[in-house]
């Protein structure tokens, strides 16, 4: 269970203030006690006066009021020093931690605190901070890899093909020329998609919304894909569809559904299906595209959407994409208030990719007759 730190606080200065009025009560009973005393004593040696229990009763308030002051502070020095050790110890030790994180060292970790308050709670947040900034820096730098491979390969290659033809050891043939135009075409191709990434990361980024039916807009993109996916002779068809007047950005979701389809087609053998599944609930519309390829592994689930990633590191470019589809496809996604996943499978059904979009853009429902 967790306490906070202002209720553990009250309860020292609760014990604190309990305890001066019980040190305040026990001097002011002993002194009184012990001046009534001497009062007796001394009014049995000589003729008892009001000056002199006068005397007395100032001398037992005096040293009442000096004695309680005097314990007093010195309990409050005592647990003004434990308060400040119990209180500052953890701070000093996540501000250090602190410190180094901002000095790059993020794999240190701020030593867990047992209180179970805010305390803890404090040191808690700074340790996930840390291993955020420290996923985040692993990514970057596989991030920054990834981009030099991919602009070094097809740069080694043009710069090989024209010192050739430069050399004359290569005559400057159609096919050769073809080769170099697909290689800045790639190119092209990575830059403009990398522009797209940091276009949607920006806090300028807007989308252009407007209503259309849902169904309909799935029925273009699959007459689009139906000539890749005959050729190919993979089966693409809808199921479970409801006529679904939404209120998105009509381009760009557009993209990404046509980007889901191309990695379905690019790893279903020949033969397959793709499937594309829509519904509704309380909370949006949900869209799903399944396929019966070749799926991957569930260790890889996690991290399919970070850009540049591959589950198959060996593939080649042609084959495995530039690992940039699926990060544009989850930056629109959340663009819209959504959000988009892989649920774990059976690598031998092949891959399901869902997207959500939350119910605020649904705007009307009419069921499909199958």
């Amino acid at each position: 269970m967790t306490r906070r730190l202002s209720f553990r606080l009250s309860l020292l200065l609760m014990a604190w203030s309990s305890l001066i009025l019980i040190i305040a009560s026990i001097v002011i009973v002993n002194a009184t006690h012990y001046h009534f005393q001497l009062y007796g004593k001394e009014a049995s040696l000589m003729k008892p006066s009001d000056s002199m229990l006068n005397a007395h009763l100032e001398q037992a308030i005096i040293q009442s009021i000096v004695l309680t002051v005097i314990l007093s502070l010195i309990i409050a020095a005592l647990m003004s020093i434990y308060l400040a050790r119990r209180i500052s110890k953890p701070l000093v030790r996540m501000k250090q931690a602190a410190l180094m994180m901002s000095e790059g060292e993020l794999s240190v970790r701020s030593p867990s605190n047992t209180t179970h308050d805010e305390m803890a709670d404090l040191g808690n947040a700074l340790n996930t901070l840390a291993e955020q900034l420290q996923k985040q820096q692993e990514l970057r730098l596989s991030m920054t890899e990834n981009i030099a491979h991919e602009l070094r390969t097809p740069l080694t290659t043009l710069k090989s093909t024209m010192i050739a033809i430069s050399d004359g050891v290569w005559e400057p043939t159609k096919e050769r020329i073809d080769s170099c135009h697909d290689e800045i075409n790639r190119l092209i191709y990575l830059v403009n998609d990398l522009e797209q990434l940091n276009e949607i990361a920006s806090p300028d980024f807007t989308l252009e919304m407007s209503e259309f039916e849902l169904a309909e807009q799935l029925s273009k993109i699959i007459r689009l894909n139906e000539a890749a996916f005959t050729a190919k002779n993979v089966d693409l068809r809808l199921r479970k569809i409801s006529r679904i007047h939404v209120y998105w950005d009509e381009n760009r979701m557009t993209q990404v559904i046509n980007n889901l389809l191309s990695n379905a087609l690019k790893f279903t053998p020949t033969g397959g299906k793709v499937f594309i599944d829509t519904e509704e609930d309380q909370q949006g519309v949900i869209l799903s595209i399944q396929d019966t390829g070749i799926g991957i592994p569930e260790k890889d689930l996690p991290f399919i959407f970070e850009r540049f990633y591959r589950v198959d590191k060996s593939r080649s470019r042609k084959t495995g994409g530039k690992g940039l589809g699926l990060a544009i496809a989850k930056s629109i996604v959340e663009a819209h208030g959504g959000r988009i996943w892989a649920p774990k499978h059976n690598e031998a059904k092949g891959m399901t990719i869902i997207m959500k979009i939350p119910r605020k853009a649904i705007l009307h429902v009419e069921r499909i007759d199958s």
